[in-house]
């Protein structure tokens, strides 16, 4: 159990922190971005913070916001967890 929250943890870190790139890449702020979709700012931020752990409605809305498709970011995630990485044991 363990060592599945830590793999857990390293994802949603790493889901965070590509939201974020991708974000700044498109020189939005979280005010702007949040309010085109309708999230709430402090929601946002807590995922680019990787405090939430998000559902898979929310990271398509987040995805549709940065104008890419949930499987583009994704693949941002995997090419940084490589292709080994499994959240099973």
């Amino acid at each position: 159990m363990q060592e599945f929250l830590q793999k857990k943890n390293f994802f949603q870190k790493i889901l965070a922190e590509k939201i974020k790139e991708i974000r700044l890449s498109q020189n939005k702020s979280i005010s702007l971005i949040s309010a085109e979709i309708g999230m709430t700012k402090s929601m946002w931020a807590d995922m680019e913070k990787g405090i939430k752990d998000p559902q898979i409605s929310t990271l398509k809305r987040m995805a549709e916001g940065m104008d890419i498709k949930l499987s583009q970011l994704i693949a941002y995630c995997e090419d940084e967890l490589g292709q080994d990485f499994l959240l099973t044991e």
